[in-house]
């Protein structure tokens, strides 16, 4: 009888282990997936190597500390990027935007750019590195000259970090025409990718 009661207690307590180790995962935390700390409503000026580089205004702030870290700002980001003289270099406005391991930001939606000359950069897709201090993008982009409107388009666009010297892949130009008095008309004047490449060098010479 006890041998029969041991039996019995033995099998109970093996399948209860067996149930007990069933469809077991990793715990999942809070971190995982929500933010560190989330801030509403700021304007933080943001230092790099103890020098203030860029100021950020954004509705949303998410923290994430999880590696990689992120930021996201899903309501929107405006950024200032300052020279060592704290005199503005550009600034930006997005839609969307993120920032990965506090180094390369990926800038999403509506992308206006406007550089310290006042070339305006549009686009719906950004990316910055700020260590190999490169922008970049695959998608469509239009730049547009200060005064005389005039456009360069184009897809592939490269730039160095202070939008000055950039590049665009596959580039078409449209300058406004002009009539007999030297007065832009309403009728754009489209120019071949050469022609609009070979302007914008000796304006920025």
């Amino acid at each position: 009888m006890k041998k029969s009661l041991f039996i019995i207690i033995a099998f109970f307590t093996l399948f209860a282990c067996n149930r007990h180790h069933e469809h077991i995962a990793p715990a999942v935390h809070d971190q995982d997936s929500l933010p560190f700390l989330t801030a509403h409503g700021i304007s933080n000026l943001i230092s790099d190597s103890g020098i203030i580089s860029y100021k950020i205004v954004a509705e949303d702030w998410n923290i994430y500390t999880t590696e990689p870290q992120k930021w996201t700002f899903l309501k929107g980001l405006f950024l200032e990027k300052f020279d060592t003289t704290f005199h503005v270099e550009w600034h930006v406005q997005s839609d969307t935007a993120y920032c990965h391991n506090n180094r390369t930001w990926e800038l999403r939606g509506r992308v206006v750019i406007l550089n310290r000359d006042g070339d305006l950069f549009e686009t719906e897709e950004l990316f910055w590195d700020m260590d190999e201090h490169q922008m970049w993008n695959t998608m469509f982009m239009t730049i547009t000259k200060p005064g005389s409107q005039q456009q360069l388009q184009g897809y592939n666009f490269r730039s160095n970090e202070e939008m000055t010297d950039y590049h665009i892949d596959n580039s078409a130009g449209y300058t406004p025409a002009k009539d007999d008095t030297g007065n832009a008309t309403d009728e754009p004047k489209e120019e071949r990718a050469s022609q609009a490449d070979s302007r914008r060098a000796r304006q920025g010479q």
